[in-house]
């Protein structure tokens, strides 16, 4: 009886954390541009990480696919932020 009572409260308490929790990792993903690998937030602007840019938004290096609304990709060759 007693693994009974122990095994009812873990079950009740699983649950009750279960419905607490948030589901982050079914949320929807933000907008991204399609422009760039991986995924840029569609924002007023996006700079380059350690560069002179102003923001709001700063990345690293980035794949870009289509065209460089960003201005990420100075040399043109496909990889900003190099």
């Amino acid at each position: 009886m007693k693994y009974a009572v122990t095994l009812g409260s873990a079950v009740v308490a699983a649950f009750a954390f279960a419905i607490a929790t948030p589901a982050v990792a079914t949320a929807q993903p933000s907008k991204c541009h399609s422009s760039y690998i991986p995924c840029l937030p569609i924002v007023s602007d996006v700079d380059c990480a350690g560069g002179s840019g102003d923001g709001p938004v700063y990345t690293g290096r980035v794949q870009v696919v289509g065209p460089d609304d960003y201005g990420l990709d100075r040399d043109g060759d496909g990889i900003g932020c190099e």
